[in-house]
């Protein structure tokens, strides 16, 4: 096993008593362009179970990241309902979906978004000093401990440009898990990796889910398919079929 594979997180507090995690019901969503409205995602129906390592698969304009940022709040759905946690999203403003994803969703990028003037620590302690979670002199250590277990405590204070692509993922990892997020969610975050860098952050994913995590996971690399507990295919706007994963234990 390898380092980043051995991490190991508190299960996420109040996990769902019948395990659904998150819904989709009939979830549309339109973009207005110069030529007219544009139907990114149409009736939409799903369900997220906790604990799960859960595959958005599908071609380029599929709508496998406008589902991603539906999830996280990012962006809002134009008709239907989306339930994270018991919360509905639509019911939210977008001031209160931004303190909302600040405590239950951690969300990582292909390209790592790491703000470059801030050091690797202060990157990580960046969602906890946004949403005030514990004492300020309690935050380094929380943060100084997710990067040791990802393997780059060393790296804490140096620049973002400074670390090699992997070791910048890895970064982005730690401060989407430092809040105890209830979900991850990732959009494409191999695809900027090796494949020796991808193996080991896919095996992280799927340690978290062991834990009871649950990790949402955009992605065109099919032959990852040996991690995924599930995968939602997407075509055109709607989820085309839904597989169950070929995940080792």
């Amino acid at each position: 096993m390898t380092q980043i594979a051995a991490l190991r997180v508190k299960t996420p507090t109040a996990p769902p008593v019948d395990g659904l995690l998150a819904s989709l019901r009939g979830v549309g969503k339109d973009y207005a362009t110069p030529a007219g409205s544009f139907m990114a995602l149409q009736n939409i129906d799903l369900d997220i179970t906790a604990g799960r390592f859960i595959a958005i698969v599908g071609k380029s304009g599929s709508g496998k990241t406008t589902i991603a940022n539906l999830l996280t709040g990012i962006d809002s759905a134009t008709s239907g309902s989306i339930r994270i946690g018991g919360v509905a999203l639509e019911q939210k403003t977008e001031e209160e979906l931004t303190a909302w994803r600040g405590r239950n969703v951690g969300v990582v990028f292909q390209f790592f978004q790491l703000l470059p003037t801030l050091t690797v620590v202060e990157n990580v302690m960046l969602p906890m000093d946004f949403c005030r979670i514990g004492q300020p002199r309690d935050r380094r250590p929380r943060a100084m401990s997710l990067l040791a277990q990802l393997g780059i405590a060393e790296q804490a204070d140096k620049l973002p440009s400074d670390l090699s692509g992997g070791q910048q993922q890895r970064a982005a990892i730690a401060r989407a898990l430092v809040n105890d997020p209830q979900i991850l969610v990732a959009d494409e975050p191999t695809g900027k990796l090796d494949s020796h860098t991808t193996l080991e952050v896919m095996e992280l994913f799927r340690a978290l889910t062991r834990e009871g995590r649950t990790v949402v996971m955009v992605t065109h690399e099919r032959d990852l398919g040996a991690f995924f507990t599930e995968t939602v295919e997407l075509a055109d706007g709607q989820i085309v079929a839904i597989h169950g994963g070929e995940a080792r234990s």
